[in-house]
């Protein structure tokens, strides 16, 4: 396990003890060349100091990530070595138009990049802080046995990386997501993603296979009021948010958005979906459909449930659903608990593209009056 510096000089051991255990103080964070965003306090964490007034060095970035955009299944019949690496990143981004939000990344991306590794596959993982950055990150992997995930040994400040080794010894979908103190902060910023372990024997085929994720967002203001929103710490705390979202932003699954996932006829999908939370659970319902095969907790070793019209996936832990779609249709994918497609931004679509069959659904049936 590789231990890096920083470029000031400071281990990550001896930055902790500095910390305090706690996220940066001001009298630190200047020291290690932070900018003096806000005055220190003994009573305020640093990540409610600084907000989103500081000035960033980004533009408006689309942190939604393309559902499709995922490694494809391993086929080898082997483990191997796989290095992967992910940088942490404080983007500017756009909630919905006109609302904008400082994001916090790995990969630049919500949910954070799919990983995909074989089931005793030895994993290099590195992580790094983009040099602009003014918050601690780390990442704790449910996949990993091993203290705190991987966390404890990731801790990165601006500019700073860390290294560490791990064998993938059980298979299945897992979240993985910064932990640093105040990490509810940091994932409902969008600090979180999937590493998927590949079990020996593989899965059932499927035609296409997407990546989703469900977070919350708490700002200081409501979804109609434009401009730079901040994080809203005390609607953290009575888990009231302001957005419930998928891929990160309002529309970013739907037509009206960044674009519907589109299948055809016949067709099947694998969803890989992660609920990162950080407090709600998520209730995710295909309407008009239903998840053909489902993987509760992403525990794919277990036998399938059949035919799920819901599935409930807790804050931290994922889901693996497989989709048929025998007919052309608008599938509107949910939350079920509705307020939050109806007021919080949820929701997204799978059109399935192709001819009719009206012997499994006929939307223009009359009855014969005769």
């Amino acid at each position: 396990m590789k231990k890096n510096k920083n470029k000031d000089g400071f281990s990550r051991k001896q930055f902790l003890m500095s910390a305090g255990g706690t996220l940066l103080g001001g009298g630190l964070l200047t020291s290690l060349g932070f900018p003096k965003a806000a005055k220190a306090s003994t009573t305020e964490p640093l990540s409610k100091q600084i907000n989103s007034s500081v000035a960033q060095p980004r533009g408006i970035h689309r942190v939604a990530a393309d559902p499709t955009k995922l490694p494809p299944p391993i086929t080898r019949k082997t483990p191997k070595t796989i290095h992967v690496e992910l940088e942490a990143t404080e983007i500017i981004g756009e909630i919905e138009k006109g609302v904008k939000f400082h994001y916090m990344t790995f990969g630049n991306q919500i949910p954070s990049p799919f990983i995909r590794v074989r089931q005793g596959d030895t994993v290099i993982f590195t992580l790094k802080s983009a040099d602009y950055n003014v918050y601690l990150h780390n990442i704790d992997f449910h996949a990993v046995y091993g203290t705190g995930g991987g966390a404890d040994a990731t801790y990165v400040t601006p500019g700073t990386s860390e290294t560490i080794k791990f064998k993938a010894l059980y298979p299945g979908a897992f979240m993985y997501h910064c932990a640093v103190p105040g990490m509810d902060h940091h994932i409902s910023a969008g600090m979180y993603g999937m590493i998927f372990v590949e079990p020996e024997e593989g899965l059932p085929k499927v035609d296409h296979e997407f990546y989703i994720g469900q977070n919350e967002i708490y700002t200081d203001g409501d979804s109609s009021g434009l401009g730079i929103h901040s994080f809203d710490f005390d609607r953290m705390k009575e888990e009231n948010p302001s957005y419930v979202l998928l891929n990160g932003e309002v529309g970013a699954l739907s037509s009206s958005g960044r674009g519907a996932i589109k299948v055809k006829k016949g067709e099947t999908a694998r969803i890989f979906f992660v609920n990162g939370g950080p407090n709600l659970m998520s209730h995710l319902h295909p309407i008009g459909n239903v998840f053909t095969r489902a993987w509760r907790e992403g525990a794919i070793l277990n036998t399938p449930e059949r035919f799920l019209q819901t599935i409930a996936v807790p804050p931290g832990s994922c889901a693996v659903l497989d989709m048929d779609f025998p007919v052309p249709s608008t599938i509107h994918l949910v939350d079920h608990a509705l307020s939050r497609v109806m007021y919080k931004g949820m929701g997204g679509e799978i059109i399935v593209e192709g001819t009719p069959d009206k012997s499994i659904y006929d939307p223009d049936y009359k009855l014969d009056n005769k």
